[in-house]
């Protein structure tokens, strides 16, 4: 195994352990009276097949519903005795599982989390309740017209890559998945090589990592699953619209975008965050101040730089009065083709700095927050710097970088929109 030292900065010093069988420990000190372990699979719905479509989140459900060491619920309940939390997340790309508690359980619980998650027994009684509960919960996201128009966004922006499947998954799928698919995709993909343990909290890193190790077998020898390969989206060559009708919205929706690059190109990312702030997050950003507060032709709107492993979008979207439609989409159009001309000011990129940097302060105080952030990078790209040099790579950029990003990304004449009509 290898242990790494992370180039520490004022805030971060984690230590990275790997194992030949891809299997990876981050553990981290901070002085708070708490341990937060966050358990990251390198698996979510984008490798899933259409017939399995919500295999991933319905398997997130089933892990905690019994070992051959610990009965269904009987995790939840050791937990709350002592006081501790626990819940999971599923999204596209990954799967994670974590608990907070007190320093002193903290060698109790792990081994009972790392049980949960590497052997569940999936019983098949448990397996059809927890069907109707998937099932109620995707019933309950199609009667969401704002989660509606978002999933409509996804499909418009990546038709041929799996962002655009629901994370939960159709009814028509989950009505028809087995207990039998699920065990195969847990042995598919719950493995050491898509694995990392994240620990941190106030026990010496040391520590952390040695209890971890010894609650795992971290020489299995595992044979992964190939992923599949996905080639990223042309950008738009013209303005696609696509314009329909959504009762039950209260007011109309307007939504411009453009696809950016994923997560394999980082160093672009950094100047899109940016340009994301400056358009339209914040009450002092540029459409908030102009459509919002001055003109008075949205109810809101903000800027989104959404980063995925293969591919990313850039998004504006604004809640509206639909006879400001038309109006709107010309503004946004000429505030992007101000900046391509003119850029930014030094101003608003310092302002942009502080925010950041304000940002990754307030996010980094929390052991759940350092292991998130630690976890969510080192299972996406297996490097955790661009974390911890983020706030750096912003302050570096000039107001010449984001002029020639807005220039090169945001076509005018070439990107998606979205209008749904209430």
């Amino acid at each position: 195994m290898t242990f790494t030292l992370v180039r520490p900065n004022s805030l971060h010093c984690p230590i990275i352990t790997k194992f030949p069988n891809g299997l990876t420990i981050i553990t981290e000190q901070i002085p708070v009276s708490a341990v937060n372990v966050n358990i990251w699979f390198n698996v979510g719905s984008s490798i899933e097949s259409d017939c399995i479509n919500g295999m991933a989140h319905f398997l997130e459900h089933m892990i905690f519903k019994g070992t051959a060491n610990l009965a269904s619920g009987e995790f939840e309940y050791l937990l709350e005795a002592r006081g501790a939390v626990t819940n999971a997340a599923t999204s596209q790309e990954y799967t994670h599982f974590y608990f907070t508690c007190a320093p002193q359980d903290f060698a109790d619980i792990l081994p009972l989390q790392l049980d949960l998650v590497l052997n569940p027994l999936l019983p098949k009684a448990e397996f059809e309740r927890e069907r109707m509960v998937v099932l109620e919960e995707i019933r309950r996201s199609i009667d969401n017209p704002r989660r509606r128009v978002f999933e409509r966004m996804m499909v418009k922006a990546f038709p041929n890559l799996p962002y655009h499947r629901p994370v939960l998954g159709t009814k028509e799928v989950i009505e028809n998945v087995t207990c039998e698919q699920m065990q195969t995709f847990h042995k598919s993909w719950y493995q050491p090589s898509n694995m990392t343990v994240v620990a941190v909290g106030n026990l010496p890193p040391q520590e952390l990592t040695d209890t971890i190790i010894n609650s795992l077998n971290p020489n299995i020898i595992n044979f992964p699953s190939p992923k599949p390969v996905y080639t990223p989206e042309s950008p738009f060559r013209e303005i696609v619209i696509d314009e329909y009708k959504e009762n039950a919205l209260q007011q109309s929706r307007l939504i411009m975008m453009w696809r950016v690059t994923g997560l394999n190109d980082l160093e672009q990312t950094f100047p899109l965050d940016v340009l994301a702030v400056i358009l339209g997050q914040g009450k002092l950003s540029r459409l908030f101040q102009d459509l919002r507060e001055n003109r008075r032709l949205v109810t809101k709107i903000s800027a989104t730089n959404m980063t995925n492993q293969i591919q990313g979008l850039f998004y504006i979207a604004a809640q509206l009065p639909k006879e400001n439609i038309s109006a709107v989409k010309d503004a946004i159009l000429f505030h992007i083709a101000n900046i391509q001309s003119k850029g930014i000011t030094s101003q608003e990129l310092n302002r942009v700095c502080k925010i950041v940097a304000n940002q990754y302060i307030f996010q980094s105080e929390k052991p759940s927050d350092r292991t998130n952030l630690y976890g969510y990078y080192y299972s996406q790209i297996g490097n955790i710097n661009p974390a911890l040099e983020y706030v750096e790579k912003i302050r570096k950029l000039t107001v010449e970088d984001i002029q020639k990003t807005a220039q090169k990304i945001l076509n005018l004449n070439a990107h998606g929109i979205i209008i749904v009509n209430n």
